[in-house]
């Protein structure tokens, strides 16, 4: 039995996904109220403990599991860094240490699994212990300090896992390119007890047929079948719905009138690059963008292709691959907040395939 114990459960995305490949998850810790509700919902007799993992000792948790250290054979989890992301103004995030990513570490070395799987955002790989902005870089600015380099927190992480004696092999991975159907990109960390260098699968799918791999899903593959009579869905406001009106499937702001764009942007109009997201249509021939935790954000619009409103939360639950069945509890926009944080269930399913076969 390939048992594991989930850290940072949220909603279970991750979870199902190793199940699916034949892992099998015997107890959660989660520290947010609602992804708690939503695992009780739906798995009514798996341990859980709800709180805050700082304060939790990986005895008891494994007590509560009724599991000896030696029954463990996979500690997974996510813990939550913000400050690594890329969106926004990213911020110093001190030493990961010190951090809820230590907690993830003090798990795995009190348990020593044989594996552990460990995801995050794409921007652990470049951020900085140390934030230096950008009006104090450059060639009349004093060198970067190792902690200011990018990628000093990375180092760090890497040096924690290998304190506790583990060998680690990470990838960006692309969930596109692995048969999901939505542009996401997270970051994976295997690591070994004995030594072992995990090698993650080779891409399932690609842009162009002339890959001879499969194209990658679309949004309309993926919804295809979908019963979702009544939609819950986050509503635009009357004068971003008759905005969206006009933009076709597959467009955007510059879909508009150019004498509409200064007003549709704002302050936005006067930046270069990233605003692809304003006024977004999505189209049904396509990929969706990374599903988010609200689906009204100016900047990074999520209209469905046809009508003039937000993905529904059912829509996203398939774009992330949960099961039609599985129920999200709490307002609308706690639902879109445990979607959007969750690793989608079939990217998690080919990475714990991935562990099985190594093992």
């Amino acid at each position: 039995m390939y048992n594991t114990v989930s850290l940072f459960s949220g909603a279970m995305g991750l979870d199902l996904g190793l199940e699916a490949a034949g892992f099998s998850t015997r107890v959660c810790v989660e520290n947010d109220k609602w992804c708690c509700t939503t695992i009780r919902k739906n798995r009514p007799n798996l341990p859980l403990i709800e709180g805050d993992i700082q304060k939790v000792e990986p005895k008891f948790v494994l007590g509560l599991a009724s599991l000896r250290k030696e029954e463990i054979f996979l500690v997974c989890g996510g813990p939550p860094c913000q400050p690594f992301s890329t969106a926004g103004n990213r911020q110093s995030i001190g030493d990961p240490r010190g951090s809820l990513f230590k907690d993830f570490v003090r798990f795995v070395e009190y348990i020593r699994p044989p594996y552990f799987l460990m995801e995050n955002v794409r921007g652990i790989l470049s951020a900085a212990l140390k934030h230096r902005p950008l009006d104090k870089r450059g060639s009349n600015a004093p060198p970067l300090e190792p902690e200011e380099q990018l990628g000093s927190a990375l180092k760090i992480i890497l040096s924690e896992f290998e304190r506790i004696g583990y060998t680690v092999n990470y990838k960006l991975v692309k969930a596109v390119e692995y048969g999901v159907p939505q542009i996401r990109e997270r970051v994976f960390f295997i690591g070994s007890r004995d030594g072992q260098v995990v090698p993650f699968p080779p891409q399932t799918h690609a842009k162009s047929s002339q890959a001879k791999l499969p194209t990658y899903m679309t949004l309309g593959q993926v919804l295809e079948g979908l019963e979702d009579p009544k939609p819950q869905y986050q509503r635009y406001s009357e004068g971003r719905a008759k905005i969206f009106e006009l933009v076709p499937p597959g467009g955007n702001w510059r879909s508009l009138p150019k004498e509409m764009h200064l007003e549709v942007l704002g302050g936005a109009y006067y930046a270069t690059g990233g605003r692809v997201g304003f006024y977004r249509r999505l189209s049904f021939d396509k990929p969706a963008p990374t599903i988010l935790t609200s689906m009204t954000q100016k900047g990074s619009g999520m209209c469905h292709p046809i009508e003039t409103r937000p993905l529904s939360v059912a829509e996203c639950r398939r774009i992330q691959r949960f099961p039609d069945d599985w129920t999200f509890v709490g307002s609308m926009a706690e639902k879109y907040s445990q979607i959007g944080n969750a690793v989608p269930v079939s990217l998690g399913k080919i990475v714990g395939e991935a562990i099985l076969r190594a093992s």
